[in-house]
């Protein structure tokens, strides 16, 4: 297992971090996602950190609440040591009662939420806290405003985002710089090599400013796992048969499969650790978050971080899929291309 540090910060995570949306299964779409109750989730966290895994991020609408509690409750069954594990959760969704200030990114949602979020999962500070996505109703200084106020406080150590285009995050560093506030040290975002669309103006904009990357749904909600054909036909039980999320080009994605299928057959190993390994790969990327509803689930992903692709099999993995060229890019290219000639002269 590797460790990165995250963004522009001193912190080191693990390049695999633990998701919890399979913990608790209350409320509508998460029991579709995954239904498991605290000794499964012991057991996961266990040999998840067992591996060297020091990541783990939930969230505080994930089964409304409950995975928070259950993540919580594992830690403390464990007896985990607190400076040996990175725990991130999240805020914006709606929670509690559905008030009119039961969601979103304002000073009252966010203090009320961390409060809550500490109870649950039975800490006395949250290491990442970020936000779910973006609230175009709340100034973006009265939310930097909110969370700086929680670090300088010592309820969060470090604040990230998930969800937001690189505009937002530009102009939210620009503003924690002018304030002299705590400024976002990660994004988390959806990344898939059959989902490259981030590459076109988030990796730059990251590369640029010094934000880390966390990937979720690094296997396209179970697309890219090897387990489903052309026609949508899967095993019984599994996700997107019940909850067909992140949308996804399927022609596109099986394309990808076919390939990684291929170069899966050469190591011994399954399509769903050559998806992983094409990411662990990727300059960009800080850490992959994997979530497991059994033991074998994760112990197959957590195989990932052994594999070591060749020029060769990265160069047909990114052959097949490369994103369709668009403006400004080809014309970014093609005046790098002038730079380039201009300093061979």
């Amino acid at each position: 297992m590797r460790y990165q540090k995250l963004g522009n910060t001193g912190l080191f995570v693990s390049e695999l971090c633990l998701g919890t949306m399979t913990f608790g299964g209350e409320g509508g779409m998460w029991g579709k996602i995954g239904q498991l109750q605290q000794t499964q989730a012991d057991q996961l966290i266990g040999r998840a950190l067992d591996a060297g895994i020091n990541f783990i991020d939930t969230a505080n609408v994930y089964s409304e609440g409950r995975s928070e509690e259950i993540t919580g409750q594992a830690l403390k069954n464990l007896k985990i040591p607190r400076e040996n594990v990175v725990v991130a959760t999240k805020v914006f969704g709606e929670t509690g009662t559905a008030g009119v200030n039961s969601r979103g990114s304002s000073r009252y949602h966010i203090i009320n939420s961390v409060k809550e979020s500490l109870r649950r999962l039975q800490l006395d500070h949250i290491d990442l806290y970020q936000l779910h996505g973006f609230d175009p109703a709340t100034p973006i200084e009265e939310t930097l405003y909110a969370l700086d106020n929680l670090v300088q406080h010592g309820h969060v150590r470090y604040i990230g985002v998930s969800n937001w285009a690189a505009w937002q995050i530009t102009k939210a560093l620009g503003i924690s710089e002018r304030l002299g506030l705590a400024r976002f040290a990660s994004l988390q975002a959806y990344y898939t090599i059959a989902g490259r669309d981030l590459e076109r103006e988030l990796v730059p904009m990251m590369q640029s400013e010094g934000v880390g990357l966390m990937v979720w749904s690094p296997l396209a909600g179970g697309l890219l796992s090897g387990k489903y054909d052309r026609d949508g036909n899967g095993e019984a039980g599994s996700r997107r048969l019940e909850f067909d999320f992140p949308p996804v080009n399927k022609e596109r994605a099986f394309d990808c499969v076919d390939v990684m299928r291929t170069i899966a057959e050469s190591k011994g190993v399954s399509v769903a650790q050559i998806a992983l390994a094409w990411l662990l790969h990727q300059p960009a990327v800080t850490s992959v978050i994997i979530g497991a509803k059994r033991l074998e689930q994760l112990d197959d992903n957590l195989a990932a971080t052994a594999i070591r692709l060749s020029e060769d099999e990265l160069q047909q993995l990114n052959a097949v899929s490369a994103l369709p060229r668009e403006y400004p890019g080809w014309m970014l290219e093609r005046q790098g291309e002038y730079r380039r000639n201009q300093l061979k002269s």
